[in-house]
Protein backbone atom coordinates (compact mmCIF):
# COMPACT_ATOMS: atom_id res chain seq x y z
CA UNK A 1 0.00 0.00 0.00
CA UNK A 2 2.66 2.56 0.60
CA UNK A 3 2.02 6.57 1.83
CA UNK A 4 -1.01 8.18 0.64
CA UNK A 5 -1.04 11.29 -0.94
CA UNK A 6 -2.00 14.44 1.12
CA UNK A 7 -3.86 17.84 0.15
CA UNK A 8 -4.42 20.69 1.91
CA UNK A 9 -8.42 19.64 1.75
CA UNK A 10 -7.54 16.27 3.76
CA UNK A 11 -4.49 16.96 5.46
CA UNK A 12 -6.90 18.14 8.68
CA UNK A 13 -8.50 15.02 8.55
CA UNK A 14 -6.07 12.92 7.36
CA UNK A 15 -3.20 13.93 9.91
CA UNK A 16 -4.55 16.36 12.34
CA UNK A 17 -7.34 14.53 13.21
CA UNK A 18 -5.74 10.84 13.28
CA UNK A 19 -5.69 8.71 16.30
CA UNK A 20 -2.75 7.21 15.54
CA UNK A 21 1.04 8.83 14.53
CA UNK A 22 1.28 10.24 11.23
CA UNK A 23 4.31 10.63 9.21
CA UNK A 24 4.63 13.78 6.36
CA UNK A 25 6.97 13.60 3.22
CA UNK A 26 7.33 17.30 2.22
CA UNK A 27 8.69 16.48 -1.25
CA UNK A 28 8.53 17.63 -4.77
CA UNK A 29 9.26 16.01 -7.82
CA UNK A 30 12.23 18.18 -9.04
CA UNK A 31 13.29 17.07 -5.81
CA UNK A 32 16.44 14.28 -6.42
CA UNK A 33 17.13 13.21 -2.69
CA UNK A 34 13.14 13.34 -2.68
CA UNK A 35 13.12 10.95 -5.47
CA UNK A 36 15.90 9.03 -3.51
CA UNK A 37 14.01 8.91 -0.63
CA UNK A 38 10.25 8.14 -2.27
CA UNK A 39 10.85 4.44 -2.00
CA UNK A 40 12.12 4.53 1.52
CA UNK A 41 9.42 6.32 3.02
CA UNK A 42 6.72 3.95 1.05
CA UNK A 43 8.79 0.94 2.53
CA UNK A 44 8.66 2.16 5.59
CA UNK A 45 4.81 2.72 5.59
CA UNK A 46 4.18 -0.81 4.99
CA UNK A 47 6.18 -2.23 7.67
CA UNK A 48 4.80 0.43 10.05
CA UNK A 49 1.26 -0.56 8.57
CA UNK A 50 -1.31 -0.37 11.28
CA UNK A 51 0.92 1.75 13.83
CA UNK A 52 1.98 4.94 11.79
CA UNK A 53 0.04 6.90 9.07
CA UNK A 54 2.46 7.71 6.13
CA UNK A 55 1.07 10.36 4.14
CA UNK A 56 2.99 12.49 0.82
CA UNK A 57 2.60 16.38 0.61
CA UNK A 58 3.77 17.89 -2.99
CA UNK A 59 4.97 20.79 -2.34
CA UNK A 60 4.44 22.50 -5.56
CA UNK A 61 0.50 21.31 -4.80
CA UNK A 62 0.25 22.38 -1.37
CA UNK A 63 2.18 25.20 -1.09
CA UNK A 64 -0.48 26.46 2.03
CA UNK A 65 0.96 23.88 3.89
CA UNK A 66 4.59 23.78 3.08
CA UNK A 67 4.17 27.50 4.04
CA UNK A 68 2.03 26.73 7.40
CA UNK A 69 4.76 24.24 8.39
CA UNK A 70 7.64 26.04 7.78
CA UNK A 71 8.91 24.10 5.18
CA UNK A 72 12.50 25.60 3.70
CA UNK A 73 14.16 22.48 2.49
CA UNK A 74 12.65 19.16 1.40
CA UNK A 75 12.72 16.66 1.45
CA UNK A 76 11.10 17.45 5.46
CA UNK A 77 9.90 14.71 7.26
CA UNK A 78 7.63 15.30 9.90
CA UNK A 79 5.80 13.33 12.78
CA UNK A 80 2.32 14.21 13.62
CA UNK A 81 0.98 13.28 17.14
CA UNK A 82 -2.14 14.29 18.49
CA UNK A 83 -2.08 16.75 15.95
CA UNK A 84 1.06 18.25 16.56
CA UNK A 85 3.77 18.47 15.57
CA UNK A 86 6.24 16.35 17.58
CA UNK A 87 9.73 15.46 15.60
CA UNK A 88 10.83 17.18 12.22
CA UNK A 89 13.83 15.97 10.19
CA UNK A 90 15.27 16.45 6.75
CA UNK A 91 17.09 15.17 4.30
CA UNK A 92 17.66 12.00 2.28
CA UNK A 93 18.28 8.82 5.06
CA UNK A 94 18.24 4.83 5.35
CA UNK A 95 15.13 3.37 5.58
CA UNK A 96 16.59 1.57 9.23
CA UNK A 97 17.42 5.37 10.39
CA UNK A 98 14.13 6.52 9.54
CA UNK A 99 12.64 3.39 11.02
CA UNK A 100 14.54 3.82 14.12
CA UNK A 101 13.19 7.68 14.43
CA UNK A 102 9.62 6.60 13.82
CA UNK A 103 10.15 3.46 16.42
CA UNK A 104 9.39 5.75 19.95
CA UNK A 105 6.16 7.52 18.57
CA UNK A 106 4.57 3.56 17.70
Amino acid sequence: MGAFHLTEKDFQQEVLESSIPVLVDFWAEWCGPCRMMGPIVDDAANDLSGKVRVGKVNVDEAQGLAARYGIMSIPALLVFKDGKVVEQFAGAMPKEQLLQRLKKYV
